[in-house]
């Protein structure tokens, strides 16, 4: 079987390191034609020289000239968006993984669909933004949109072959972050960057190290699962799951309840988004269940933490308010880790700004890129 070629976007961050480990274990399944970094020019370039990709990109025309010194005529260098769209759009990739944080990938997604690609997701702001466009895409040309979240991949092992009228619900596990034994009494004020930084079981960016300790994260992922497995908002449900063994689970009619199991770590993930839908031996360790022991479950604390009663408000909505509320917790995360708000003012700047923007039932693209912008604008401002 011939390797599958994939366009790696968002190469220098935490999910293309685990995706290039993937494609060094596995050279057979994986062969990575395409590469885009950032500013880490360097890393690029370390990469680059590592899997000889056809193509590469980063995010600026003087990085982008450095890096031609040094490789000289041996690959093609692009730059800034239209760089991740000529990625997107490569003949010579056949899945285009998007690993790029914001809401960057959205254009280089959809025109990798455009272009007849397979897409592998990582990015939670494409579906979250504009999932009934990428999914409808998806759907128009016969193309595959292959979860790369833990929780997701986990949902879309359990559906596979099954009839989605079967499903009760789906079910998210959430590790419940730093702050999920603190009491109802206990102020949220005092809460730092630092603490709000200190992950019990994952390692992972700060951006998205925040959102698990607002359940933000797991609020995103519930919207993102509506439209990938198109199922209803109000059969989405979170669990907490503290030791994280568990990544998500579907309970059918009947009272079954089918999970996926295994160590948290990355690469599982997004070696069967590659792999699909085969499995192979890859990089990631096997359970031992015996000695993990024990697994916890509780519920969400919704009075502490309203997250995830405002994610299932814009999921519901639909529109763009999945857009305002994505755009307005981008913004808010990123004043409280430069000291500007408390912890508890991210929930309030998100609340403010779905009451603020008006809902476009029926968006354009256009016009879901125009509330993301009045969202962020309305917070900055």
């Amino acid at each position: 079987m011939n390797p599958r070629k994939v366009s790696l976007l968002g190469a220098t961050g935490s999910i293309g390191s685990s995706a290039a480990e993937v494609a060094r274990t596995i050279p057979d399944r994986m062969k990575i034609v395409g590469l885009s970094g950032n500013k880490n020019g360097e890393r690029l370039l370390e990469m680059t020289r590592e899997f000889h990709p056809d193509t590469i990109s980063t995010q600026d025309a003087t990085t982008a000239e450095q890096l031609q010194q040094e490789l000289g005529t041996h690959c093609k260098i692009h730059h800034g968006p239209e760089g991740l769209i000529k990625l997107a759009t490569m003949p010579e990739a056949d899945l285009v993984l998007i690993a790029i944080s914001g809401t960057a990938g959205l254009q280089p997604a959809l025109a990798a669909l455009e272009a007849g690609k397979d897409l592998a997701v990582a990015s939670k702001e494409i579906l979250v933004m504009a999932g009934k466009q990428v999914m409808t895409t998806a759907k128009k040309h016969h193309l595959n949109v292959l979860p790369v979240d833990s929780e997701h991949s986990a949902l879309f092992q359990c559906l596979e072959g099954r009839d989605p009228t079967t499903v009760r619900r789906l079910i998210l596990t959430c590790s419940g972050g730093p702050f999920r034994n603190v009491e109802k009494g206990d102020s949220l004020f005092d809460v730092t960057p630092e603490m709000a930084l200190r992950h019990p079981t994952w390692k992972m960016g700060k951006k998205i190290t925040l959102d698990s300790a607002t359940l933000f994260n797991k609020g995103l992922e519930m919207i993102e699962a509506q439209y990938l497995f198109n199922i209803p908002m109000e059969k989405i449900d979170v669990v907490i799951h503290p030791e994280s063994i568990i990544h998500s689970m579907v309970e059918f009619v009947d009272g079954s309840i089918l999970a996926q199991l295994s160590q948290n770590n990355m690469m599982l993930p997004i070696q069967y988004a590659v792999t699909y839908p085969h499995r192979v031996a890859g990089p990631a360790s096997y359970l031992d269940l015996a000695s993990i022991g024990r697994l916890h479950f509780e519920n969400p604390r919704h009075d502490l933490f309203p997250a995830l009663r405002l994610a299932r408000q814009a999921g519901m909505q639909g529109g763009t308010m999945p857009a305002v509320l994505n755009a307005a917790n981008e913004v808010a995360v990123a004043l409280f880790l430069e000291g500007k708000i408390p912890f508890p003012e991210i929930w309030h700047s998100v609340e403010r700004a779905m009451n603020t923007i008006p809902l476009v039932a029926d968006p354009s693209l256009d016009e879901i890129l125009i509330a993301d912008q009045e969202a962020r604008s309305l917070l900055v401002d």
